[in-house]
């Protein structure tokens, strides 16, 4: 037993008394710089606040009034008996919402459909057909004059609330980004499509 602590009392010496040299030398390489430190992430953008209150997604007003808190503009541009057209302007682009089903007044709809079309026809018939086999949720077609559309388009119901709107909304600009892209180079987006 003696013997055990002498050997722990050397070892404890020479590690105290390395420890002390180790202090004492010169080294003989530099020590390494300190990391800087890590950037902090950059903030993300601020999301406008939603307004407030009774919202009623089959309501043109309220998905006006959702769409202005969101940078875009909306305002009634026709109406007849069952339907209602809002012209909208964003900075993504311009783009028409029909409200469908409505009752007499404009009110209460059953569905509604955002519709953008490009100023000059860049894709085939066949291209566009391409797109809507990769494509989910948005609808290319082609109008009389040969510009190309997207639609995207929706059932609204009582129970269809303010966030649900906005996943809605944000499908769309999807939709107009993807549209954007596709028009750029409808062979290259193809390619690269699911």
């Amino acid at each position: 037993m003696t013997r055990k602590i002498i050997a722990i009392a050397v070892l404890a010496a020479l590690a105290l008394t390395g420890a002390a040299e180790a202090k004492t030398r010169t080294p003989t390489h530099r020590p390494a710089p300190a990391a800087p430190a890590a950037a902090k992430p950059a903030a993300a953008p601020a999301t406008p606040p939603l307004p407030t209150g009774p919202f009623d997604a089959r309501e043109p007003r309220d998905l006006a009034a959702l769409l202005g808190a969101l940078d875009a503009k909306a305002q009634v541009s026709a109406h007849d008996t069952e339907n209602v057209v809002l012209k909208a302007t964003s900075p993504a682009g311009d783009f028409a919402i029909q409200y469908a089903g409505c009752n007499q007044q404009g009110h209460l709809c059953k569905a509604v459909q955002f519709d953008a079309s490009a100023q000059a026809r860049t894709a085939t018939v066949a291209e566009i057909n391409g797109f809507n086999q990769s494509s989910l949720t948005c609808r290319l077609y082609q109008d009389k004059s040969g510009k190309p559309h997207v639609l995207y388009s929706t059932l609204v119901f009582a129970s269809t609330g303010r966030q649900d709107m906005l996943a809605h909304v944000n499908a769309w600009r999807g939709c107009l980004s993807d549209f954007a892209a596709f028009l750029k180079d409808p062979p290259g987006y193809l390619a690269a499509a699911p």
